[in-house]
C-alpha cells in the first residue's frame, strides 16, 4: 500500500529512539516523518512550527465566528455599563 509522506524528512522509529535530538537538529525546523516499518506513524514538528500552525488555525476559527456574526444588528455599549 502506497502512503502519502507530507514531509520533506523521513527517520525510522528506531533511529529516533537512538538520538532524538540529533534529528531534530539535522530537520533545521522543518517537520519529519517518524516511519514504523517504512510507514508513516507520527509526525515530528519543531515547537515554532507547532506554535505557528495553533496560531493559523486559531485565525480561522476567529475569521468562523466573524463571517457568522457579519449581518447582526449591532448593540451600542458604553464602558461604564459594562
Amino acid at each position: 500500500m502506497i502512503e502519502p509522506i507530507f514531509a520533506g524528512s523521513t527517520v525510522s522509529i528506531s533511529d529516533l529512539k537512538k538520538n532524538p535530538s540529533a534529528v531534530i537538529a539535522a530537520a533545521e525546523g522543518f517537520p519529519v516523518a517518524v516511519l514504523n516499518r517504512n510507514t508513516p506513524s507520527a509526525y515530528l514538528v519543531p515547537a515554532k512550527a507547532w506554535e505557528e500552525l495553533m496560531d493559523r488555525l486559531e485565525d480561522i476559527e476567529l475569521a468562523e465566528i466573524v463571517r457568522q456574526r457579519e449581518g447582526q444588528p449591532e448593540i451600542e455599549v458604553s464602558i461604564d455599563e459594562l
